[in-house]
């Protein structure tokens, strides 16, 4: 049983930051892959970062890459994502993502998710 709930979402002007975290019960979170996905209405649930089950490799998505910072705490069993230099077209609701295998950038290869936090950046 894993059960994952976002937090961190807001509205915020373009140039901001903001600071997503997930929290992940029900099993060790070492056990697992963890990634970041959003999507905007009307849009594909896209990646946005991944980060390995200790936490030494990540991976993010060409739009983000060097404003948005992966990270986990695996003793705390928590999951966040430090978004910089935010923009509009960051607009979505996030998603946590949870997998025990080997899942990369698919939203299909994760197994459990959490509800969304919604970020709204305005320009």
């Amino acid at each position: 049983q894993v059960r994952l709930v976002e937090s961190g979402g807001g509205l915020v002007q373009t140039g901001d930051s903001l600071r997503l975290s997930c929290g992940v019960s029900g099993r060790t979170l070492s056990t697992y892959i963890m990634g970041w996905f959003r999507q905007a209405p009307g849009t594909a649930r896209e990646f946005v970062a991944r980060i390995s089950r200790s936490g030494g490799t990540t991976l993010y998505a060409d739009s983000v890459k060097g404003r948005f910072t992966i990270s986990r705490d695996n003793a705390k069993n928590t999951v966040s994502l430090q978004m910089n230099s935010l923009k509009p077209e960051d607009t979505a609701v996030y998603y946590c993502a949870a997998d025990s295998g080997a899942a990369m950038t698919t939203p299909g290869d994760y197994a459990y998710w959490g509800q969304g936090t919604q970020v709204t950046v305005s320009s």
